[in-house]
């Protein structure tokens, strides 16, 4: 009888350790395995390249397996990630995640910084300023951060002035000197670079300068990058309650290497810089 129970014991004991075994092990294994989904909404060569590197560095430095997730358009990231379809996305500024933020209750923050990407106004038609015609329309994004950024570089060139009291979040109606009398023509930022044949110019995103492919030959200015500039820092974003998640702070390690630095110079040259070590003046 002591020799059955006994024998039960020891199969059961030999039940447990195996079980543990194989818990601790699928324990280790999915840790080992997370893998990390980005949204981001930039297809072109370079940025491919770009998370490329990243998701190799992830993958042989920290274990981390990143994936993106392509979005077509600004306006569905922050929704995915707000909802648990991705898990970070990396495509916007400070100044869109604060208005989105307030505007959709968010619960959203960055938590690593990328890039800083001077927006530029184009045109297809001249090739200077001074050369804008009285009454030349201008197409600007319609969101309201990138609507205003716009806005501003159209002040910063001195195309028009703001009233006074107008705050960082400026609209057409805080124009108060329109001298060429300029057209401004609000769109979803997606469209700015599409319709750069049928306005006479366009402040466009580089993120859609780039998917258009438009030649910098079109560019006649480009905005200034001061200490006025911390809110156009691109940035990686996380969901509040997630931001102290290791591996999505191994992704933001990985993200900022001199392997990653190196791309956007051989890519962009001067139209973009990294920003995690960018000290503004």
């Amino acid at each position: 009888m002591h020799k059955k129970r006994n024998r039960l014991i020891g199969i059961l004991v030999v039940l447990v350790v195996l079980v543990g075994g194989y818990f601790s092990f699928f324990h280790k294994s999915a840790a080992e395995s997370k893998t990390v989904t980005v949204g981001v909404v930039d297809s072109s060569k370079a940025d491919t390249a770009i998370w490329k590197q990243v998701a190799k560095d992830a993958k042989d430095k920290y274990g981390v397996t990143v994936k993106t997730k392509q979005f077509s358009d600004y306006n569905q990231p922050n929704k995915a990630l707000e909802n648990g379809d991705v898990d970070l996305n990396a495509f916007q500024h400070q100044a869109f995640l604060d208005e989105w933020n307030q505007a959709n209750h968010g619960h959203l923050v960055a938590i690593g910084k990328t890039v800083i990407a001077p927006i530029r106004l184009f045109s297809a038609k001249y090739h200077a300023l001074n050369e804008l015609p009285d009454g030349a329309t201008i197409a600007i994004p319609n969101d309201a951060t990138n609507g205003s950024r716009a806005l501003y570089v159209l002040k910063n060139a001195g195309l028009i002035t703001f009233k006074k009291g107008t705050g960082k979040l400026a609209t057409v109606a805080d124009i108060k000197d329109n001298k060429k009398n300029l057209k401004i023509k609000e769109m979803d930022a997606s469209q700015t670079a599409r319709t750069l044949n049928d306005v006479d110019a366009a402040v466009v995103n580089n993120t859609y300068a780039n998917a258009a492919k438009l030649s910098t030959k079109d560019v006649i200015y480009t905005e200034p990058v001061n200490k006025d500039s911390a809110q156009w820092i691109n940035i990686i974003v996380a969901k509040k309650d997630q931001a102290n998640n290791k591996a999505y702070k191994d992704v933001v390690k990985a993200y900022q290497t001199k392997a990653v630095k190196d791309l956007y110079n051989k890519y962009y040259g001067d139209t973009e810089k990294t920003a995690w070590d960018l000290k503004l003046k």
